[in-house]
Order: structure tokens, then sequence, then C-alpha cells
């Protein structure tokens, strides 16, 4: 299986660099096994049937892109040079895991300030990262944080505009709650009260899961055989009572549909061989490309992912690779957004597929 395979023609047009307004106005591309619709995020409630349940990630991103400056002394006078920093993952003890630019500008010993709340020592360098501990922590950091960050848009989305004031509020899902992701579950962006509220009374049922997006999820594909790729680890947690719900609704015979390939990744990381779901918490690297088997996804609600991604692998694991090129052919062909702030898909592949 080739890094080739999973390639497709994407105008840069269809790349999505605001969100739609109000979010579940987004279009939604409907597949069920081989028939394709034209429908809106706002019709999940018509779509979807008493008893499905919908699994949620419930991160919240930080605003982990900062600018400050680093100051070191010299023969002429100080040196001052300008320092882009995105936190990509906290350490034990406390310390962030970091990249910077221009990296070759820092020294572990320096200091780099971003206002006068927040600064960070440089504690080492390598293979292309820092660790900075940083001289504030808890609540301290956190409102330090929220005062001087920036959200930390995708690079697809940076390359075209800035971050802003609005980024604030577009790139973080309504019901988020525990800190810790540097990029966001993009799927969840769609949902909005009004939507939330629909759901319930239809009687779909919700449950929240954790798992801290990281920054390696934007990392290409480096192998041309895909099935020799490492993918990177985040951290996520399944509780009891998530575990108990989701196997609850799969005795009652109601679907297991994750909202997002984060919350897809999570459930099957923390389920066993029989499809039974267990309390789960750590670091999970799985990777899913064509030929897994699912354990407990039924269907899948996602955006429209990247060429030659990993999540374009694990849609067509889900789907089918012909399926899923079929898909994107549609969603191109249509005007469809593309990418974080793009338009969704439901996929629910055929009772065959799922067998």
């Amino acid at each position: 299986m080739k890094l080739s395979d999973f390639d497709f023609h994407l105008p840069e047009a269809l790349i999505a660099t605001r969100p739609a307004k109000p979010r579940s106005s987004a279009r939604l591309l409907l597949a069920v096994g081989d028939d394709i619709a034209d429908r809106s995020v706002a019709d999940l409630p018509d779509i979807l049937r008493p008893g499905d349940r919908l699994v949620l990630n419930n991160t919240k991103v930080i605003p982990a892109r900062l600018n400050g400056t680093r100051t070191r002394p010299g023969a002429q006078g100080e040196g001052v040079a300008k320092i882009e920093v995105t936190l990509l993952e906290p350490m034990p003890g406390g310390g962030w895991s970091a990249l910077a630019k221009p990296l070759r500008k820092l020294k572990p010993g320096e200091t780099i300030r971003f206002s006068d709340a927040l600064a960070a020592e440089v504690t080492g360098i390598a293979e292309g990262r820092l660790t900075l501990a940083f001289n504030c922590a808890g609540p301290d950091f956190d409102a330090a944080l929220a005062e001087t960050g920036d959200m930390p848009l995708p690079p697809y989305i940076a390359a075209l505009r800035a971050p802003d004031a609005q980024d604030r509020d577009d790139y973080q899902p309504i019901f988020a709650r525990h800190s810790g992701a540097v990029a966001a579950p993009t799927a969840s962006l769609h949902f909005d009260a009004p939507l939330l509220e629909a759901l319930r009374a239809r009687g779909v049922e919700f449950t929240e899961v954790t798992l801290h997006v990281g920054a390696g999820t934007f990392l290409p594909v480096k192998v041309d055989d895909v099935a020799t790729h490492r993918m990177h680890a985040e951290w996520g947690e399944v509780t009891p009572a998530a575990a108990a719900a989701i196997n609850a609704t799969r005795a009652a015979g109601g679907r297991v549909i994750p909202v997002g390939t984060t919350a897809l990744r999570l459930i099957e990381s923390a389920a066993d061989a029989g499809g039974v779901l267990h309390p789960w918490q750590g670091s999970t690297d799985i990777f899913i490309y064509p030929g897994y088997r699912f354990r407990v996804t039924d269907a899948l609600m996602t955006n429209f992912h990247l060429p030659k991604s990993t999540l374009l692998m694990l849609v067509s694991a889900l789907m089918g690779q012909d399926r899923i090129r079929r898909i994107y052919e549609h969603a191109t062909n249509s005007g469809y957004r593309f990418f974080s702030y793009g338009d969704a898909s439901l996929l629910m592949p055929g009772p065959r597929d799922a067998d």
C-alpha cells in the first residue's frame, strides 16, 4: 500500500479559512454504503436514530502559539531576537516540549520573554525541539497563556491568514472542558447549542471522552510504504462511566458514532478484540489504515482531510479506498470546503463492511 494511493487534487479555493456561521449551517456529505447525499449538519437529528450515541472529544485547545524575544548580551551591547514558539505537550515535572522559529537563535539556559507575566527558560534542545520551564504554573500559567498566546491554527490556514481574536471562539468546541490540546478536534466545531438540544430531543445520546490533540496531527507521512509509518502519541482518557455507556449502546443495538478521528482513535485504543470498551488512560499511537478491523465504531462524523494524510487513510479503512475516492471526488466537484474550518461528512459503512 503506497502513499500515492491516498493522493488527490484539491484546489486551494476549497480550503476554508473561516468556519460556517452558525456552526451547524455547514454542509454535510452523507455517505451510507455506496450512496452519497448532500445535506447540512443541522439535518443530523433527522439522519440519526433514537439510541444512537455520539462520542465527543471534550479536550480544550490552549492558545499555544507565543511570540517573544530572546535577549543576549554581546560585545556590542545586547542582541535581541524575535522568537515564535508553539507549545506541543506538557512534560513530566512541569516543563513543556515546544517548537521554535528560528531555533538556531536559542541556546540552553537562555530566557524567552513573552509578556510581563510570562517567560520561559530553554532547558534543552534536541531533534528540532526545545524544552521550556515557565516562570509560573497552575492557574497563573493558564491566565498568562490566555492573555498572551494565540490559537495554533493549522499550517494550511496559517499560510493564508494570521490568527485573530475570532479564532479564540471559532477554533474551540462548545463542549471543550479539559485543557491540553494544541489542535482542535475539528468535527466538534460544527456543534452549537440548538443542534445539541435537537439531537437530545431526538433521543440521540452523548458520551464524552478526552484526547489531547497534538501538533503531530499535522505531520506529513514521509514513507512510501504506509505500513511502516509511525504515528505520534497523544494522551487520552476513557472514564469508567464513558466505557459503560458505550458498551450499553452496543448491547442495545444502537450505533456508536465518534465525532472526529480523535474520538475514534481513542475508543478503538480502549476496546478489546471482542468489541468491549474498557476504562483507559494513557498515550495512544494507534495507526488506522486499510485492513484495520474496527472494534466499536459503527460510523464517523469527520471533516475532509489532507491528501496523503493518516486521517485520509483512517477514513479509507472505514469506508474502503474506492468509496473514499468517490466521496472526495464528489466533495471537490460539489464545492465542499476542506480541512479544519471546512464542511463535514457522516460516513456510514454498509452492514457487510461493519461486520
